[in-house]
């Protein structure tokens, strides 16, 4: 009985912990990635905005093939909008439920709003900026921003932030070897 009594008493102290630690982690968090991509700063920045392309680069959207998302308003432009939903049984490709919505864009930039309904609700930011380092070269940017509520944010920050950097930079490599492999 006193082993059992020890165990809930560290299994507490642990949670107690844990609380306590989430106090101090940021809500706010932000993961950036970028890319290099051997093609001018215009061919880049036009791909990108065509929210239908994703389908071929996104590692979050291209996990289910049986993925059929629909875009409303006119995909490139502000206010165009690509929705998704994921029937997929394997939990390892159902990419849950969600959108996303050009907000802004100018030469060099396109803001995303990012609106995850299934399976955690959330509204995430998606700053994606593109550089011409170089003639023929552009420096792809792409920063995701999010909040997450106490104390869901001690995970988000400690596991989640090294899980959506390694998602999105398998994007741009993907995005990369696509933009790279139609030059040839």
């Amino acid at each position: 009985m006193d082993i059992i009594i020890t165990i809930l008493i560290i299994l507490v102290c642990i949670v107690v912990t844990l609380l306590i630690l989430a106090l101090f982690i940021p809500k706010h968090y932000s993961v950036t990635v970028s890319q290099t991509i051997n093609r001018p700063q215009k061919d880049v920045f036009e791909y990108v905005s065509i929210l239908q392309n994703q389908l071929k680069y996104s590692e979050w959207l291209k996990s289910d093939d049986t993925l059929k998302p629909e875009i409303s308003g006119t995909d490139g432009t502000v206010g165009a909008i690509l929705k998704w939903e994921s029937n997929n049984e394997d939990k390892n490709k159902n990419t849950g439920k969600g959108e996303q919505e050009i907000k802004s864009m100018d030469d060099n930039n396109i803001d995303i709003e990012l609106r995850l309904i299934k399976p955690m609700p959330g509204i995430c930011k998606l700053q994606n900026n593109f550089l011409e380092t170089e003639t023929n070269k552009t420096l792809y940017t792409c920063t995701f921003s999010a909040f997450a509520k106490y104390p869901i944010n001690l995970p988000s920050y400690l596991i989640g932030r090294q899980f959506i950097k390694k998602a999105q930079q398998k994007t741009l490599n993907n995005l990369k070897s696509i933009l790279e492999e139609s030059i040839n």
